[in-house]
């Protein structure tokens, strides 16, 4: 299954349904099913920012699958409105590139350290 490996708290958030969007430089062209690697790193800055939620954060990690519904190209008005959606999450950012968006999320509670890549990665359970 196609893995994407993520830095904390951005895996945490989809993995609980606060991050429907995924917003990366390149375009996907890919659709379907994909698995929610929390890496070893982590954004410093965002993780004092989503402390107060109280959710763990784990690493290396597999914690959730998403279904890869689109890939919008961001222009000014889309980034705007999917700022409206969540700003705890999305905030104020003018963001370049593409949203991915993602449904059926699911989170997972997979104990197994896995090791993570750069792109897009295949896991085979």
């Amino acid at each position: 299954m196609k893995v994407i490996t993520l830095k904390q708290p951005w895996a945490t958030l989809i993995a609980e349904g606060l991050k429907e969007y995924e917003f990366r430089l390149w375009k996907l062209n890919y659709r379907g099913e994909l698995l929610i690697h929390a890496g070893v790193g982590e954004d410093k800055e965002a993780m004092e920012k989503y402390k107060h939620l109280g959710l763990e954060f784990p690493h290396k990690r597999i914690i959730a699958k998403v279904v890869v519904e689109d890939c919008i190209k961001l222009t000014p008005e889309i980034n705007n409105e999917i700022n409206k959606l969540n700003p705890l999450v999305y905030g104020n950012y003018k963001r370049d590139g593409y949203a991915w968006k993602l449904t059926n999320i699911t989170k997972l509670n997979i104990d197994k350290e896995v090791s993570g890549q750069q792109g897009l990665w295949n896991y085979n359970e």
